[in-house]
């Protein structure tokens, strides 16, 4: 257990989310196991377990922009927008995994355990993210990982808004939220890994084995570049009529062993545990005849796909059932849920990936294609990626930059 702690405790610090210092991480084995010398922090966290059924607990001070994103989240733009209990992010990933994240005042454990009987994580104010795992540390991690997502997407994304909103109505924004917000944005460099270097196989597999480990060093360099949170995102190759493709659940930088070879042909039932849009990717190959798939969640793009100002829609729909013809930077805009109901996906973006070789999902990710490898889909995705933040960056820059915000 102590070396599954240190696993995630690394992957919190390469993936610029929390610094191991400002991390309390216990998990019960023969006995509990913490990452820390007993103090108050542990004292108090340990005694989570007597009040819930859980097999691991993770607490962090989250690493900038997180930590400011979080508090200003709590505090909201202005006092009459106050978060309040709760804060409600409408990107996919909350929709399917959080529905909301609950705030609590006080670093108590029957506070704490109150909220996480609830929900999968909580804010706690002034102080950090406490999140969980019941059968291992892993589901502690990708609770925690999700949490920075989200806030991220809703903060920038709400910051948005908030900002056309004041400009529409010729009225000054709060001066507290401008300063937090440029102070902010100084800090997004931070969240991209430099790509210098970085070079993936261009030369197609010859057999199954040369497959997966096309799959895992793809999936390792879409973490990497942190353009997947956690464990969501999938990747797929088709090959001699079967679809070698990333299992439900699985880590994107430990796809060594997670690999499903489905065959086309519905031939097996071995698909049973490949990523919940394998048929999103089945459709994506026989609209468009390519080789490689890849779906990241890359924040800015999520962000600039929610960014509609048509009125008279009905919001809370717009990600299920939207059929306006949207762009960004050239690349289609689609709305579609996951799986194979009427409203998903599978039926929204191979129609899409036929215009060319990228479609974003409605507040949800990005899905590129390429053929032979996945130098030319992880390229698209970075450029993407790039192209959504120069976006929102410009329309900021629209709204403040008299104000020099963003100079």
């Amino acid at each position: 257990m102590e070396h599954l702690i240190h696993k995630y405790l690394n992957k919190l610090e390469m993936q610029g989310l929390a610094r191991r210092e400002k991390t309390v991480f216990l998990a019960l084995d023969a006995e509990r196991v913490s990452n820390r010398a007993e103090d108050d922090e542990v004292r108090t966290l340990s005694s989570i377990f007597d009040l819930m059924n859980i097999n691991s607990l993770l607490f962090a001070e989250p690493d900038e922009p997180y930590k400011s994103i979080i508090a200003e989240l709590i505090r909201g733009f202005e006092p009459s927008l106050a978060a309040g209990r709760k804060i409600v992010p409408m990107d996919c990933e909350t929709r399917t995994f959080f529905h909301d994240i609950p705030v609590v005042n006080d670093f108590s454990p029957e506070e704490i355990a109150r909220a996480l009987s609830r929900r999968k994580s909580v804010l706690v104010r002034d102080r950090g993210i406490v999140t969980y795992g019941v059968v291992t540390p892993e589901q502690a991690f990708v609770s925690f990982s999700s949490t920075c997502f989200s806030t991220f997407v809703k903060y920038f994304y709400d910051s948005l808004l908030y900002l056309w909103e004041c400009a529409g109505a010729a009225k000054e924004p709060n001066e507290s939220f401008l300063i937090n917000f440029k102070r902010i944005l100084g800090h997004i460099e931070g969240i991209s890994a430099p790509t210098a270097g970085l070079s993936l196989t261009d030369t197609p597999p010859e057999d199954g084995d040369g497959i997966v480990r096309m799959l895992a060093e793809a999936g390792r360099a879409v973490v990497e570049c942190r353009l997947v949170d956690s464990f969501f995102g999938n990747i797929s190759y088709v090959h001699e009529n079967t679809i070698y493709i990333s299992q439900t659940g699985s880590s994107m930088d430990e796809l060594e062993c997670c690999i499903d070879a489905v065959p086309l042909d519905g031939s097996s039932s071995v698909g049973i545990t490949a990523s919940s849009e394998l048929s999103a990717h089945k459709n994506i190959y026989q609209e468009t005849g390519h080789t490689a798939i890849l779906h990241g969640h890359p924040k800015f793009p999520v962000i600039m796909s929610m960014y509609c100002l048509k009125e008279g829609c009905d919001r809370s729909l717009c990600h299920k059932t939207c059929r306006e013809k949207r762009y960004l930077s050239g690349v289609p805009v689609v709305s579609g849920e996951i799986g194979t109901g009427p409203t998903g996906l599978m039926h929204t973006v191979p129609e899409a990936m036929r215009e060319g070789k990228g479609a974003i999902v409605y507040g949800h990710g990005v899905f590129t294609a390429g053929d032979g490898s996945f130098r030319e889909p992880f390229s698209r995705l970075l450029e993407i990626d790039t192209a959504c933040r120069k976006e929102y960056l410009s329309l900021i820059d629209s709204l403040l930059g008299r104000r020099g915000i963003l100079r």
